[in-house]
């Protein structure tokens, strides 16, 4: 009874860390990770110490690449350290706007900090769409992990 109770649990977070890829205020990856704890205390499948350490340093650095990957984005589309210093203030200021102000908080913090930092217009859209792309980047990561770890829970139950 235990068992269905954790499996169904860890279904549950399966489907909230796929929902979290997209929702910023869920942490995706973390989320569907404790959906593969779950099943690892149940007497279906054991999971190897080995492999659970991987997954969770994994999901640790898939998080922090959550962060900082619209800022590589943005400095690696020409932008200058005016815009890398807005693409965080924005995503910081875009915390506060669920759900739309965690996309358009990196493009627009990157843009207006290209602006103050005197690049002209083309310029700082070019460093705004980088960190755009670039929270794109980090969006299709969360949801690979999560589908692996979807997969992985399916096919150790099968």
């Amino acid at each position: 009874m235990l068992d269905v109770f954790l499996i169904l649990m860890g279904i549950l977070c399966l489907i909230t860390g796929l929902a979290g890829c997209f929702l910023p205020v869920i942490p995706g990856p973390p989320v569907a990770y404790a959906g593969l704890l779950l099943l690892h205390f149940t007497d279906k499948v054991q999971y190897s110490a080995t492999q659970l350490l991987l997954w969770l340093l994994i999901v640790v650095i898939v998080q922090v690449l959550d962060y900082f990957v619209p800022m590589l984005g943005s400095k690696y589309s020409g932008g200058t350290r005016w815009g890398t210093r807005g693409c965080l203030a924005g995503t910081l200021i875009g915390l506060f706007f669920m759900p739309w102000g965690i996309v358009l908080g990196p493009f627009l913090g990157a843009f207006i900090g290209e602006l103050f930092g005197g690049r002209e217009t083309r310029q700082a859209l070019k460093s705004g769409l980088g960190s755009l792309f670039g929270f794109l980047f980090g969006t299709v990561l969360k949801c690979v992990l999560c589908g692996y770890f979807a997969w992985e829970f399916a096919s150790a139950l099968l």
